[in-house]
C-alpha cells in the first residue's frame, strides 16, 4: 500500500519537523512518509534538518512573490508536482488564505502549544501563547492538533494532551515542556492517523 504523501511546511528551527522525522525513523508514523518540507525562510534551520534525513526541500519566499494568491500558487504547484496529500504546518509563520485551505481541506493539520479554544486565533503564537497562559493564571496547559480552515486556529480537534504549569515557570521553560510532554507526542500520532484515513479513502 503506497504511503500518503507528506509535506512539511516551516519557517524556524524545526523541532517539531524532527519529531516528525524521528517519528517516521522509530515507526510511529507508518502509514505517511515525508516526501517534501517548504520553508518561506531560506535560513531556516528546519532545512539543514531536512537535508540531514535525506528528504527534498523547496523554498518560496513571500517577498519574492507579486502578492499572497502568487505566494500561495507557488506553495501549490511545488505540492503538486510533489502529489502531496497531507499538509503539516510545523511552525510555519504565514497565514494562508481560504481559497488554498479550502483547496486542502481536511489535508492540512498544525499543532497549537495549548488546549484550544484557550489562548489561541490570531496573534495567538509562539512565546505569546505561554505568557498569556502564565498572566492568566490558568493551572494546566497543553498542546492541540487541529486540522487547518481559514480561521486561525479554528479547525476540527483531531488531538489534545495537557501538561501542568508548574510554580515558577517562565514562558521559556513553559514552552519547552509542552514542546516535549505534548507537541511531540500528539504531532506524530495526528499524522499516523490521518494519513491512515488518507490511505483507506485511496482504496
Amino acid at each position: 500500500m503506497n504511503k500518503t504523501k507528506i509535506a512539511v511546511l516551516v519557517s524556524g528551527g524545526g523541532t517539531n519537523l524532527q519529531a516528525l522525522i524521528d517519528a517516521q525513523k522509530s515507526d510511529i508514523i507508518s502509514s505517511g512518509e515525508i516526501a517534501l518540507v517548504v520553508s518561506n525562510n531560506r535560513g531556516a534551520y528546519a532545512l539543514e534538518r531536512a537535508k540531514n534525513a535525506g528528504i527534498k526541500s523547496a523554498v518560496v519566499i513571500k517577498k519574492e512573490c507579486i502578492d499572497q494568491y502568487d505566494f500561495e500558487q507557488k506553495i501549490i504547484d511545488i505540492l503538486e508536482e510533489n502529489n502531496i496529500e497531507l499538509i503539516v504546518l510545523a511552525g510555519f509563520m504565514s497565514i494562508l488564505t481560504e481559497r488554498f485551505t479550502s483547496k486542502y481541506d481536511h489535508k492540512i493539520i498544525n499543532v497549537h502549544p495549548s488546549l484550544i479554544p484557550s489562548f489561541c486565533g490570531k496573534g495567538f503564537y509562539g512565546l505569546k501563547v505561554h505568557e498569556s497562559a502564565l498572566e492568566y493564571g490558568v493551572k494546566v496547559t497543553g498542546a492541540t492538533v487541529h486540522f487547518v480552515n481559514e480561521i486561525p486556529d479554528g479547525g476540527e480537534i483531531i488531538m489534545q494532551k495537557a501538561v501542568d504549569i508548574l510554580e515558577g515557570d517562565t514562558p521559556e521553560v513553559l514552552q519547552k515542556r509542552v514542546m516535549e510532554q505534548a507537541e511531540w507526542i500528539i504531532l506524530p500520532l495526528s499524522v499516523e492517523k490521518i494519513s491512515k484515513q488518507i490511505q483507506s479513502k485511496r482504496r
